[in-house]
């Protein structure tokens, strides 16, 4: 039954940080995702946000794989991600503050108040995530109360076969500090939670039966075991997402390495300043103390190590992780969405916001490309770019179904009412983007036909041809514009600016066709594919117009 209640302890220790961890990332919201992207514009403020970062969302995990996915979404670069998750190691010492407190402090006066208020805070839906941040603390704190009771019950120092087999350890031995070492680390990456791990290790050395010794080197293997949660995150990411993953795991053991040379000293040093004497044992109270002073400690000292190093340990990790050239038919991969790193609504949100735009620059290269189409003289080259924008054309139905997809997954999650409004919006947009791409392929097929035909046209539609295609491309250009900015910065009233101009055009060409087909000064089967262009041309301008009102939520 106390082994029950121990893993029942650690269950409810996990999913109580998970809870609150969830909760604070939702009711930071995109503030939080502005605050670490605006934040690291040197390496010490790099170091700050990712330090508070953590305190707030109480998961170096959680801070990392966010790191990691806007590295991935290319809002931060390598050495600002390098800074932030430096930080994240110190914030996550907070957590071992919060576990050495429990053992300490009784915190049964602070659980239920919290389930109360927070149960209170649920049913009314306004503050919904206010609720569930509190009954993530009171599942942590009762979790901590419970580890400490059964701790007591188990009474581990009067146990003479466990007593016996952690004494069989000789504590002075480099080879036992790097077995237990390679002991927390295996346990990491296997639970996922360094919490969890911290937790135990509290709870032995808290019974006198783990010596202070072998605790810190538990402590020192949770450091290194915790970044698996990055890496195997990132697996399935681009190449500068693994670097800021892999920079994560090199932070960690080259601490880890310094730290085995001054071992001894240092532990002596952090006991001496709790006022706890390993030689004389005892005051077995003060051990979880000494552990979260120890993790402040390595993580602070080795931060201001490698701080000053941040771009040496940015050429390290690009050339242990060198940019793949990418084969021909890898370029229709999606950039942002990876699936892997979906952690929270709005990271997801945030990578699909990038894929969106980055679709929009791709249904104008593919515009481009028909622009160019209708310049090509010569038979093979027209063959090769009308190939390549039917490929074009199969990635963007690709791309909205793919960008579609992932959008309905976040929308499966708990979100706020200011995130399901944008998740509507771009699935609204991409759609439309799709359409875009259909209308250039329909150009591209047009002049196709004409191609075929053997037919052409004069210099007078040419021209005129030309003149309508430029303002759909500045209708692209100011799409584009607005979807990677921010919606404040722009006017939407340019873009049907723009429209009415497509309009009024087509208008005057349609009538100046008829007039000079009727006149037979051109062929009437050059006549309808040019009024077909004219007329394809229109319908992208209106798909464009559906874009920006998408954008702008009207």
């Amino acid at each position: 039954m106390m082994s029950l209640n121990l893993l029942g302890a650690l269950g409810l220790l996990i999913y109580g940080m998970k809870m609150m961890s969830e909760a604070l990332q939702k009711m930071a919201g995109p503030q939080l995702r502005h605050i670490l992207a605006r934040m690291t514009t040197n390496r010490l403020t790099g170091v700050l946000t990712g330090t508070f970062a953590t305190c707030a969302i109480q998961s170096s995990s959680a801070t990392t794989v966010m790191t990691v996915s806007f590295v991935s979404a290319g809002l931060l670069t390598l050495s600002q991600a390098i800074s932030v998750i430096m930080g994240a190691n110190i914030g996550t010492t907070l957590t071992a503050w919060i576990m050495s407190l429990g053992y300490n402090v009784d915190l049964t006066n602070i659980v239920f108040p919290a389930f109360m208020i927070g149960m209170i805070l649920i049913y009314k839906k306004k503050h919904r995530i206010v609720g569930d941040f509190l009954f993530g603390v009171a599942f942590m704190f009762l979790s901590l109360v419970m580890l400490s009771t059964t701790g007591k019950e188990m009474d581990l120092g009067h146990n003479e076969g466990v007593v016996r087999f952690f004494t069989s350890f000789d504590t002075n031995s480099y080879w036992t500090i790097l077995a237990f070492l390679g002991i927390g680390t295996l346990i990491t990456c296997i639970v996922q939670s360094s919490s969890a791990v911290m937790a135990i290790t509290i709870l032995l050395c808290s019974t006198g039966v783990l010596p202070i010794y072998l605790g810190i080197a538990l402590v020192m293997g949770e450091n290194i075991g915790t970044t698996a949660t990055a890496n195997l995150a990132a697996l399935g990411a681009n190449t500068q997402a693994r670097r800021a993953a892999l920079a994560h795991l090199l932070f960690n053991v080259f601490g880890v390495m310094w730290m085995l040379c001054v071992f001894y000293p240092f532990v002596d040093m952090v006991c001496r300043l709790v006022g706890y004497n390993p030689a004389i044992g005892g005051q077995a109270t003060l051990l979880p103390v000494v552990l979260a002073m120890f993790h402040t400690c390595f993580n602070v000292i080795n931060t201001t190590i490698l701080i000053g190093l941040i771009p040496q340990m940015e050429r390290v990790v690009c050339w242990l992780l060198p940019e793949k050239q990418q084969m021909e038919q890898e370029q229709f991969r999606l950039q942002y969405i990876q699936a892997n790193l979906m952690q929270t609504p709005e990271i997801s949100v945030l990578q699909a916001q990038k894929e969106t735009a980055q679709f929009g620059k791709r249904v104008q290269n593919m515009f481009g490309m028909v622009r160019k189409l209708m310049e090509e003289q010569n038979k093979t080259r027209f063959e090769q770019l009308y190939t390549q924008i039917e490929q074009q054309e199969d990635y963007a139905d690709h791309m909205e179904i793919e960008i579609a997809r992932f959008l309905e997954q976040v929308s499966e999650d708990h979100l706020s009412d200011k995130t399901k409004g944008k998740v509507r919006q771009m699935l609204r947009e991409v759609g439309e983007l799709e359409s875009i791409g259909d209308a250039c392929y329909n150009l591209a097929r047009t002049l196709n036909r004409q191609q075929e035909s053997g037919k052409y046209f004069t210099s007078v539609l040419r021209i005129q041809l030309q003149a309508m295609m430029s303002l759909c491309d500045d209708a692209l250009t100011h799409m584009n514009i607005v979807m990677s900015g921010h919606r404040y910065e722009h006017d939407y009233r340019e873009t049907f600016r723009i429209e009415n101009d497509i309009n009024q055009m087509r208008q005057r060409l349609r009538n100046e066709n008829i007039r000079a087909v009727n006149e037979r000064k051109y062929d009437y089967v050059i006549g309808t594919i040019y009024i077909d262009l004219i007329n394809e041309c229109e319908k992208l301008g209106d798909y464009v117009v559906n874009v920006v009102e998408a954008r702008f939520g009207r």
